[in-house]
């Protein structure tokens, strides 16, 4: 079950984790189409079933709704991806409460509600299952005007850490990973090719380079792996990250 699967980064993790043997169950917010074409080539290029569920994961009993909808169109559920979520870059002064309040109910409030209907699934059928929460490198590094962004990504990080402990008794194994800057859209692909330069392996990343790694976090090669938060971003927040010039890579800031 992947929330937010219906394009960028969520619908990268959808056609991998197809490729590698998974029934997906789709979640998604006002994006019909582009969720139909994913599901459809799930089911055609890959063979595998696909269920797709519309639901506004910031209402408060939906997360607990999505889980129970999704027992039932897929029998069980064995891994559980959180990459739903909004972004919001403002500094807090000219922030709206309502902007706040949404970063706070579909970044924070819905992945640990997920957690928790699914934790109980898998626990009362016995299922050794796993949870990965799409963070953001922004919870571990401040910039200007991601006071409330980077803030929710960080607590869901923490949280993380908790709630592996605390499932780790059933064999539930509890992650995040954290991407850097992602190009999900050829928007924008002026400043990505320029900003790709800045970081260390000279590229921005691909909602394929993070599909990558929540299949081998799924997978019983990682089966060893709970707590943690794998950065995906190419050395982008490493120390001496150059942040204005550099004479390696040829960035010239801005």
């Amino acid at each position: 079950m992947i929330t937010g699967s219906s394009r960028g980064i969520g619908k990268g993790i959808a056609l991998a984790m197809a490729a590698n043997g998974y029934n997906i169950g789709l979640c998604h917010w006002n994006d019909h189409e582009n969720a139909e074409q994913v599901a459809r080539v799930i089911r055609e290029k890959y063979s595998r079933k696909c269920t797709v569920f519309h639901m506004n994961l910031e209402e408060e009993k939906t997360p607990v709704k999505l889980v129970e909808d999704a027992v039932r169109a897929l029998g069980d559920i064995h891994t559980v991806v959180n990459n739903a979520g909004v972004t919001v870059f403002s500094e807090l002064m000219n922030m709206k409460t309502e902007e706040i309040n949404q970063l706070a109910d579909l970044d924070f409030r819905a992945p640990i509600l997920i957690m928790k209907a699914a934790g109980k699934h898998m626990m009362e059928r016995k299922i050794k299952g796993n949870m990965i929460n799409i963070t953001s490198t922004r919870g571990e590094r401040a910039y200007l005007g991601d006071a409330v962004y980077g803030g929710v990504k960080a607590a869901l990080t923490r949280a993380t850490e908790t709630i592996a402990l605390e499932f780790s008794t059933y064999g539930i194994r509890v992650n995040c990973i954290a991407p850097g800057a992602i190009q999900t859209s050829q928007e924008r692909e002026d400043y990505y090719e320029a900003f790709g330069r800045k970081i260390p392996l000279s590229r921005a990343g691909t909602p394929e380079d993070i599909a990558k790694a929540v299949v081998w976090l799924s997978s019983e090669q990682a089966s060893y792996v709970t707590g943690t938060t794998i950065r995906v971003d190419g050395g982008l927040i490493l120390p001496g990250m150059p942040e204005t010039e550099d004479k390696q890579t040829g960035w010239k800031g801005g």
